[in-house]
């Protein structure tokens, strides 16, 4: 596509610099910068408009900020309400709808009478959305068709991601760079770290500091695209009465139903507290006006949930650029960890895959088309509906190019969180931040967590990675600070035992015993004693030996009490015999592999 640039100065808007106020037809407009008033633009333009949205939060704010000028479409208004709209409204027609509404402003404008496609301007706002949002929300793409069949129409984003659609270049479409004559660069933290509960706490605790020092009460949005996070991190930082989640309608049921009710699905400034969680679907678009300034922090949390990762090309900049006032937003901070299994794949890499995939889907094609045979025209079927290829395809059977770039754009995200200097570099190479880099690093992490709390390991391997964590987090002696305590008793909660045994007896002597459960706890026994820490060691062996509903023979009792009496330096008074067992356990009598011996009934 042919490209143009427009030059900005500072505190102009694009009705300064654009044609006439408005926004060119059949064009691409990056406008580089938030907050420059494309909406707005297009909402004084002397023309009919409609404009596309990516979700309803946005649609609202538009609604309250240009009241009777507008009108929102979304889930719950209906083509009826459109209709009654155009036929009672004067001047000229303003709409805005969500994608997935735009069936019902189609049906009511052609009711009216009015064609849409020449009577109507389409403008398609925050168009990076179509490429990220595809994967899961595949009906954002559906207004596309009838996009393309818009005498006059563009596309308009402060980050657009370019688009692989032929049809951009079949009508002849040119993007316009707008360049802003002035350094708009901001700072921003970017923290890599192996605990984000840990570096969160911390980093809170460094503004909450500042701003004391500096007499200023500033309150926090952190920007997290998980409600099961932040709903942990909310509860494990214990500020449950100062949090507000602003997030989609069943994320609000799910953590009503969870008995947390400060949870939002659309923003008022009137809902905020100290501390202020925004879901992705806030990411973009939004309005946030507010008279005093904030702390602004992001996270990705790749471990629990990988979609949490932050784009610092397109979601970055969004998301700071909420907030309307200016210099509204105080700091920046970026934490997130780092997970080197994910694939690094260059652009050309990502390319040669799809191709494959492509060439593969097409020669199963041709096959069931060709195949004669039903088993073999149903097999091939199947075949075409599980291979990689079937998500690049629409549901008319055509290729899906909004799936395909969705797909270039997250692998090419995916890499740049494989290791902290690609992310740096992903950072600076947008030329909009001035970045300040720090490593945060914790004994324990979160991939220590993740492995804790999975239940497919065996109890072994619970027992060995408990005793590496233990090991980690006593690297330098006892533990030293409030977090390795707090980490200790994570790992108590998770596995008793074993901390326990750790702390007694140590890992090389665990080890030694080969993680004997029944070996670990007389070691423990042994050394409580020897220390004076018990009393009762003896009784505590003989417990541990023999477990109330277990079954010995008459020979074992007698090793095993000669062993355990020998242990603790105790000479009994009698011979000691399978009959001994009597002195400390009620018992009934039983034959073990035709020999005979006791069952443990209860203590005496």
């Amino acid at each position: 596509m042919n490209t143009k640039s427009i030059s900005i100065q500072q505190d102009q808007f694009l009705t300064d610099i654009l044609p006439n106020g408005m926004i060119e037809p059949n064009t691409i407009l990056n406008k580089r910068l938030t907050g420059l008033g494309a909406t707005f633009s297009e909402i004084e333009a002397k023309r009919h408009s409609i404009i596309i949205e990516p979700n309803v939060p946005v649609i609202r704010g538009k609604e309250k900020q240009h009241k009777k000028k507008v009108f929102g479409v979304y889930e719950g208004v209906y083509a009826d309400d459109v209709l009654k709209y155009l036929e009672t409204h004067r001047g000229d027609y303003k709409i805005l709808t969500t994608p997935e509404s735009f069936r019902k402003v189609k049906d009511a404008i052609w009711e009216y009478g009015m064609d849409i496609y020449q009577d109507f301007f389409l403008l398609f706002d925050e168009c990076q959305k179509i490429v990220q949002d595809v994967c899961y929300r595949q009906d954002i793409a559906l207004p596309i068709d009838d996009f393309f069949k818009f005498e006059n129409k563009a596309f308009v984003s402060a980050t657009p991601i370019l688009p692989s659609d032929p049809r951009f270049e079949e009508k002849g479409f040119k993007v316009i760079n707008v360049v802003p004559e002035y350094d708009y660069t901001r700072n921003l933290h970017l923290i890599t770290t192996n605990c984000i509960l840990g570096t969160l706490r911390k980093v809170l605790e460094v503004l909450e500091d500042f701003n004391k020092e500096n007499s200023t009460s500033k309150d926090v949005c952190i920007f997290l695209n998980s409600t099961d996070t932040i709903e942990a991190i909310i509860k494990q930082l214990e500020i449950e009465k100062e949090s507000a989640v602003f997030c989609s309608d069943k994320s609000v049921v799910k953590l009503n139903e969870r008995s947390y009710k400060t949870a939002y699905e659309h923003w008022e400034e009137k809902k905020m507290k100290r501390y202020n969680f925004f879901t992705s679907r806030f990411y973009s678009a939004l309005d946030i006006e507010l008279d005093k300034d904030i702390d602004l922090i992001m996270i990705t949390d790749l471990y629990y949930a990988q979609h949490s990762m932050i784009d610092p090309n397109t979601e970055a900049p969004q998301i700071i650029g909420r907030f309307r006032k200016k210099n509204g937003v105080s700091t920046v901070v970026h934490i997130t960890n780092i997970n080197s299994n994910l694939p690094v794949r260059t652009p050309i890499e990502i390319g040669m895959y799809l191709k494959c995939c492509e060439e593969i889907h097409h020669k199963i094609k041709n096959l069931y088309d060709t195949a004669s045979d039903f088993n073999y025209k149903q097999a091939y079927l199947e075949a075409l509906n599980v291979i990689p290829y079937n998500k690049f395809i629409d549901r008319n059977g055509d290729k899906n190019h909004f799936a395909i770039d969705n797909y270039m754009d997250e692998e090419t995200v995916k890499s740049f969180y494989n290791h902290k200097q690609l992310l740096k570099e992903a950072y600076e190479n947008t030329g909009r931040f001035s970045l300040i880099y720090e490593n945060a690093w914790f004994p324990l992490g979160d991939k220590e967590r993740l492995k804790r709390e999975r239940d497919t390991i065996s109890l072994r391997e619970k027992n060995i990675e408990t005793v590496r964590q233990m090991e980690l987090l006593t690297e330098n002696g006892e533990y030293t600070s409030e977090i390795l305590k707090q980490y200790r008793d994570e790992l108590y909660n998770y596995n008793p035992f074993i901390v326990e045994a750790y702390e007694t007896i140590g890992k090389e002597e665990i080890e030694r015993l080969n993680y004997s459960r029944p070996k670990i706890k007389e070691a423990m026994i042994l050394k409580q004693q020897e220390n004076g820490i018990t009393k009762l060691g003896f009784q505590q062996m003989i417990d541990n030996s023999f477990p109330i509903g277990s079954r010995h023979t008459c020979e074992f009792i007698k090793q095993e009490l000669i062993r355990i009496y020998e242990l603790c330096s105790i000479t009994s008074h009698k011979a000691i015999t399978g009959t001994s067992i009597k002195q400390f356990f009620k018992v009934k009598e039983c034959k073990i592999k035709g020999k005979r011996g006791y069952m443990i009934v209860c203590r005496l």
